[in-house]
């Protein structure tokens, strides 16, 4: 699966580490930055990133930031993503089951980076339940 990265410089070192794990699992990885925990204005980097989302270049996107508050709200703005702000292994699989999310936002201060690598496991294996779900996300993008 080829998946879009993006992250602030308050998200950079999980993004890293992320990274490395899509590798290992065997996705193809399309990095929008940031490259350093130099300051940065997130929108830059997480836009870019839900765009190849958006335009199907990218199955599926993770942005990254200290809450990954900002950076879901940024991904959200794009016609076409779904993203889900996930702190636990159930909000990761209840974004994918119950809302088809297509971009996953975690915040590098909120929890824990094998919790993190977790979280990122169980939402690219989780698969939309479909049915009445189905019609209800169809009904919001419209």
């Amino acid at each position: 699966m080829k998946i879009a990265l993006g992250s602030d410089h308050a998200g950079f070192a999980y993004k890293e580490r992320i990274k490395m794990l899509l590798a290992e699992l065997g996705h193809e990885v399309r990095d929008f930055g940031t490259d350093s925990p130099q300051p940065v204005d997130y929108p830059r980097f997480i836009r870019p990133a839900a765009e190849a989302v958006a335009r199907g270049e990218c199955v599926r996107g993770i942005v990254l930031g200290g809450s990954g508050n900002g950076e879901a709200i940024v991904a959200n703005k794009v016609r076409g993503v779904r993203c889900g702000l996930c702190w636990s292994l159930e909000t990761a699989r209840w974004a994918r089951e119950h809302n088809d999310a297509n971009v996953l936002a975690l915040g590098e201060r909120t929890i824990a980076i094998g919790l993190a690598l977790e979280i990122v496991r169980v939402w690219l294996a989780s698969e939309f339940a479909g049915g009445r779900h189905a019609a209800r996300v169809q009904q919001i993008e419209a």
